[in-house]
Order: C-alpha cells, then sequence, then structure tokens
C-alpha cells in the first residue's frame, strides 16, 4: 500500500482530477474576470478597452466599495468566532456528555444539510415584525416595545444578523471537526494533567486545545476563505440593505455585473475580492505560524 501511494504516477492519477476541475472552474474564470475588468462592456456589442480605469476609479472614487470591503472584514470576523470558537465550545460540551451524545451531535448538524434558501426563509419569519416572529414575540415580554424591533430592516443591525444566521448554519460543521480532534487526543496527556492538579477546565486551556492547534488554524482558514466570498445570506436576508448597509464585497460585484450590467467594473470588484481573500488568508498563516505546520 505504502508503495502504490509512494509512486508518482500514482498520486498523479488521485490529484488531477480536482487538478482539472479546480483549475477549469476557478483558475480560468479568475483569468476571465482579469481580462474583462480592463474593458468597459455591458454584456452586448463592443467591448471598449480602458485599461486600469475600472481599478483607479473602484480604488480612488468609489466609497461604497470601500465601505463594502470593511463590512466583509467585520463579516469575517463574526463568522470566526461563532464558526470556529463557538464550534469549538460546542465540541468541548459535547465531549463531556455520556448520555444522548449521538441525537446532540445530530441536532447540531442538521442546519449544515438545510440549503442556505431554506435557513434564510426560517429567520425572515423568525424575525418578522408583521407578522410578528417568534423572536419579537418572546423578547415583547421583557420589553413591549420590542416587538416591533427591526432585525433585517435595521441599518445598525442588519450585517451582524446576516452574519449570525451564516454562522447559525456552519457551527455544526466545525463543531463535528473539533470533536473528531478533541477524541484523537491521547487519554494520557488528559490524565497527566489532572494527576498533576489541574482540573478539567485546565486540561482542556493547556493540553488538548494546543493539542489540536493545527486543526483549529486549518478551520480558521476555511471560515476565512468562505466568509470573505460570502454571498447567499446578505443577498438572500437583506439584498445588502437597508441602503448598504450590509453590502459585502460580493453582493456589491453581482449587482455592478449583472443588476447595472457593467461587466467590466464587475469583474474589477472580483478581481479584489481574490486579492483580498489571498491577502488576508496568507497574513493569517504567517501570523498563526500556519506554514511553518504544514
Amino acid at each position: 500500500m505504502q508503495k502504490a501511494f509512494g509512486k508518482k504516477r500514482t498520486i498523479f492519477l488521485f490529484i488531477f482530477p480536482a487538478f482539472l476541475i479546480y483549475t477549469t472552474f476557478v483558475i480560468v474564470s479568475i483569468i476571465w474576470a482579469g481580462y474583462y475588468s480592463f474593458f468597459e462592456w455591458s454584456g452586448v456589442g463592443e467591448k471598449i478597452f480602458v485599461g486600469l480605469k475600472n481599478y483607479a476609479e473602484l480604488l480612488m472614487k468609489d466609497k461604497i466599495f470601500r465601505i463594502t470591503v470593511l463590512h466583509t472584514l467585520i463579516y469575517t470576523v463574526i463568522n470566526v468566532v461563532i464558526q470556529v470558537f463557538g464550534g469549538l465550545l460546542f465540541a468541548i460540551l459535547l465531549s463531556r456528555v455520556k448520555r444522548g451524545r449521538t441525537v446532540l451531535q445530530t441536532l447540531y448538524y442538521v442546519p449544515v444539510v438545510i440549503s442556505s434558501v431554506a435557513i434564510c426563509q426560517i429567520f425572515l419569519k423568525l424575525l418578522s415584525v408583521t407578522p410578528t416572529g417568534v423572536v419579537n414575540q418572546i423578547l415583547s415580554m421583557f420589553n413591549p416595545a420590542l416587538k416591533v424591533m427591526e432585525w433585517t430592516s435595521n441599518s445598525d443591525i442588519s450585517l451582524y444578523v446576516v452574519a449570525f444566521v451564516e454562522g447559525y448554519k456552519y457551527l455544526g460543521l466545525y463543531m463535528v471537526i473539533f470533536y473528531a480532534a478533541l477524541i484523537g487526543v491521547p487519554n494520557e496527556l488528559g490524565e497527566a494533567a489532572l494527576i498533576d492538579g489541574a482540573n478539567r477546565v485546565q486540561e482542556y486551556i493547556h493540553v488538548r486545545i494546543p493539542y489540536i492547534k493545527p486543526v483549529i488554524i486549518a478551520n480558521c482558514i476555511l471560515v476565512l476563505n468562505g466568509s470573505l466570498r460570502s454571498f447567499e445570506f446578505s443577498y438572500l436576508l437583506t439584498r445588502g440593505g437597508p441602503g448598504n448597509a450590509s453590502e459585502l464585497m460580493t453582493t456589491y460585484m453581482y449587482k455592478q455585473a449583472f443588476a447595472s450590467k457593467q461587466y467590466g467594473y464587475g469583474s474589477s470588484v472580483a478581481i479584489m475580492i481574490v486579492i483580498v481573500c489571498l491577502t488576508v488568508g496568507l497574513i493569517f498563516r504567517k501570523a498563526t505560524g500556519g506554514g511553518d505546520e504544514a
């Protein structure tokens, strides 16, 4: 078995299908977007070459784009907190459960397998004002004024609501990954810490969590990558509104390219999304020593 997987030809045969799909649907798409970004084009008719005009306008004049970059970074931080640290906390709690663990694990994982459209529709009903949703009904028991609390149409909190919904959907996925990592920690390490006088909290903080640091870093990178290019939750819940309060780079790119029919300008936004994703990912790996772990 080891000899088979040690052959370069065998390794290539396993890697090639994924490489081909990735190249076709990701690399080629980025190259085409880069090409279109140098043109002014409405999607039909002749393309007009404008050079770096789209990028100059995007970076120097477009205030909305700069706002969307800030929104995307805030959105990403919230999702890292919910999905990674929330998933880790739930995994720790789940590892301490003795009875009904499988049922709880399944219940936590259910949102992951439900489509994003269904999740957004559920939350739109829960947070509804007319008719009053479940959330406002419960809050009105403590303060009657909260019965008409706006969630998705409130410019002050709409971005955080959208981020919470995405975090809720994928929290169960990372909980399962962390749970698998935690049960793989040798029991001897935890027992040695307890013998040395550590309590259960200290055991996790100083032994089990450091042991799974590579898994934490890998999950952070996955969440960073997913959140920086997130689209569907903002678009389905708020359409990027009210105004541009929950506008992300991806929804802005979609509106420019497909709503305003500015394919060249929208393509320049798409290239900037790629640059931001790569930059944030590289900075994170450098800061956490992710490259050294690999």
